[in-house]
């Protein structure tokens, strides 16, 4: 067993194409050696901006052997009646190579054959690695590559060079004009060249004496463990930014921080502009004090060190406040604006060439808005702070700041709000309104920013249904799942249980589309829920029966979802479902259309189990109502279940399919109405029993 080391040394990679790119090289290279029967043990992966790296041990030094087991022709053909192999058996062994007195026999279960048994030994490992490598290099996938110099393929950047060992052999291979070799290389600018490599064991510790921390976990370490040692000499700490640390890992082969600092005039800019400018354009960690209120301090990595790092340093504030010069200006331009004026510019802002500008999109999210505070009763001084919060929820879109720096909008349009005394409720609500920005990211902690979001997050999905832009497959270039996700994970939080259909209704009129745009989005947004509820832990089939009764809100299908789960997990549950299920199929299989309209006749019942269950539907159903109405669901199904012993006797002791027309259509009107009781809270037909 030897261990396998190949290493793709480059020009700098961008950090955020690293990880992928191990991770896809993992992948690509383990299904190969598996392939190919090559035993091997687990893939370790290193990445530094140079190279990509993959090492694994115990490569078995050849592939196992191949035992092909080959059918030939049937018994009684291939041999004769004193057993001798005839001229069939004797043509099937020449053809294999296998000598006639090695042929067997065996029953197929259609009669009994000739077979043979082929072992092909395995090639060495070498020399297979050599063949295949080239191609797994090449179909490692990046969001671009690019070609360079004559070479007719594509990488992400121009390769330099090829390290292939298996234990102490070359693996030999070219690609392009790239001879796969021993040698990798350390530090740009730090170490002495190439290293040569006499086994792929010395791989870490080689690069490593030669400034190269090649292995990205212990590079991440020892990153925050100096950026905490340099950042002590300020008197302050880290603000936390994994996200930052995860890019400038990956930027680095020798991280070498140092801190810097800026005028404390700039302090008087908001903090978020400050942290934006030091992180998306340099990188730089921002500092805080003991209270997390930032200081006029900065931590930049360098990927070298110098005799004077203080000159460093000095070149890294240079930079800086240029940038934070100009964050300044943009700051004070925008603070000059009124908001109304800035909400007024989104007229030229085009949110889609068919759904029109953002501006328009605000006018419908303020009547959206407005229609969703009536559904929930809210009063007076919330539906004018939701209203004004809906009218500026994208004014900062026109921002300098903004302009400059994306990240930060519904943030600019909080602080700008906040700066001219708009209601802290209001200004929240901008910010919040884009919430969830990512899975499982927070949601509004505002009344006003829920009823927003859920305004914004609804007119976008309808608009774009409306015109036919509807999410397909892993396509969802305009993120409606994750809106429609947020919807209902707002609605839960808020415990928003206004009618789900009726606000879509009003979404949908303000679009010219199908007439079907309602039922569509009122699907897509199903489809959502269901997703979440299997995700919760609710079965697929307690889903199915929760779906596909009529939606009224978010919160109710929750609760019905949790309450059934609940009942399922009773010791009866299942006689109970089987019970319920006779009463839905028994109605879907009746051609009887009129058997609702008709309504139930007590004076035609003919068995006393008739009358008793229709008593007990009567007095149970009163209570359901009452209790959904109260949003009690689990009462509800307890209520429910009390009738299935009712149903029981009236299965027993009645011939529902009688051959007189009116007590057949009598009893399937009775159990039309208990069908529709149950369809209330869930469909059990949908529920899987054993």
């Amino acid at each position: 067993m030897n261990r396998f080391l190949l290493e793709i040394g480059s020009e700098e990679i961008p950090a955020g194409y690293i990880q992928p790119a191990l991770s896809a090289l993992t992948t690509i290279i383990e299904k190969k050696l598996s392939d190919f029967r090559i035993e091997h043990a687990q893939a370790r992966t290193y990445g530094t901006p140079r190279r990509l790296t993959i090492i694994i041990d115990d490569v078995a030094g050849r592939q196992l052997p191949l035992v092909i087991e080959i059918l030939g022709p049937p018994e009684a053909i291939g041999f004769d009646a004193n057993g001798q192999p005839t001229v069939p058996a004797r043509k099937f062994a020449e053809k294999n190579a296998v000598p006639v007195d090695q042929i067997k026999v065996k029953d197929t279960g259609k009669g009994r054959y000739l077979y043979a048994v082929k072992t092909e030994p395995g090639d060495a490992t070498i020399k297979i690695l050599s063949k295949i490598l080239p191609d797994i290099i090449l179909s490692i996938p990046f969001p671009k590559t690019m070609r360079w110099s004559d070479q007719r393929f594509q990488f992400a950047r121009p390769i330099h060079s090829i390290c292939a060992l298996l234990g102490s052999k070359v693996i030999p291979f070219q690609l392009g004009n790239i001879q796969s070799n021993r040698y990798t290389f350390g530090h740009r600018f730090l170490s002495q060249g190439k290293i040569k490599l006499s086994l792929a064991d010395e791989y870490l510790d080689a690069l490593s004496s030669e400034y190269v921390l090649a292995d990205i976990q212990q590079r991440r370490e020892v990153l925050c463990q100096k950026m905490l040692s340099a950042v002590e000499t300020a008197g302050g700490k880290i603000l936390p930014d994994e996200g930052l640390v995860d890019i400038v890992v990956n930027l680095v082969e020798f991280p070498v921080p140092v801190v810097g600092s800026f005028d404390r005039k700039f302090l008087e800019i908001p903090g978020e502009i400050l942290i934006t400018a030091m992180r998306e354009h340099q990188k730089y960690f921002a500092v805080v004090d003991s209270n997390n209120k930032l200081m006029p301090y900065f931590v930049a990595v360098n990927n070298t060190k110098a005799r004077d790092m203080k000159l460093v340093a000095s070149g890294h504030e240079r930079v800086l406040r240029a940038r934070l010069t100009d964050a300044q200006f943009f700051y004070q331009a925008d603070s000059s604006i009124p908001l109304d004026e800035m909400a007024g510019k989104l007229q030229s802002v085009m949110f889609q060439a068919e759904l029109g500008s953002v501006y328009d999109k605000t006018l419908r999210i303020e009547k959206l808005a407005a229609k969703l505070s009536e559904l929930l009763n809210l009063d007076g001084s919330e539906k004018s702070r939701i209203s004004r919060a809906a009218i500026l929820c994208k004014s900062d879109l026109v921002s300098h700041v903004v302009g400059e720096f994306p990240k930060l909008q519904g943030i600019m349009g909080r602080i700008y709000a906040s700066n001219v005394s708009e209601p802290a409720e209001v200004s929240a609500a901008i910010e919040e309104h884009y919430r969830p920005t990512y899975s499982g990211g927070p949601l509004p902690d505002t009344l006003e920013g829920a009823v927003v979001s859920i305004a914004d997050k609804l007119d976008s999905i309808c608009g774009f249904f409306s015109i036919g832009l509807i999410p397909t497959g892993a396509s969802d270039p305009h993120a409606l799942r994750r809106q429609g996700i947020g919807i209902i994970q707002i609605s839960l939080d808020k415990n928003f249980a206004f009618p789900l259909r009726e606000l879509i209704e009003s979404s949908a009129s303000m679009f010219s589309g199908k007439e079907s745009l309602c039922d569509d989005v009122l699907d897509f947004l199903k489809g959502r829920m269901s997703h979440l509820l299997e995700e919760s832990g609710i079965s697929k089939d307690m889903v199915a029966a929760i779906l596909s009764v009529p939606v009224k809100n978010v919160v109710d299908v929750w609760k019905r979802a949790h309450a059934i789960q609940q009942l399922k997990a009773l010791p009866d549950f299942e006689i109970l479902a089987t019970a319920f299920k006779r009463v839905v199929n028994i109605i879907r299989k009746s051609d009887a259309e009129d058997i609702g309209a008709r309504g139930v006749d007590e004076t035609l019942f003919a068995h006393p189990t008739e009358s008793a269950l229709f008593e007990k539907f009567k007095m149970i159903s009163r209570t359901v109502v009452e209790l959904i109405d109260r949003g009690d669901i689990n009462r509800s199904f307890a209520e429910i279940a009390t009738l299935r012993p009712s149903v029981d006797l009236f299965f027993d002791d009645v011939m529902v399919m009688d051959e007189n027309l009116n007590l057949r259509k009598n009893r399937l009107a009775l159990l039309l109405e208990i069908s529709k009781l149950f369809e209330m809270l869930a469909d059990f037909s949908k529920i899987t029993t054993q």
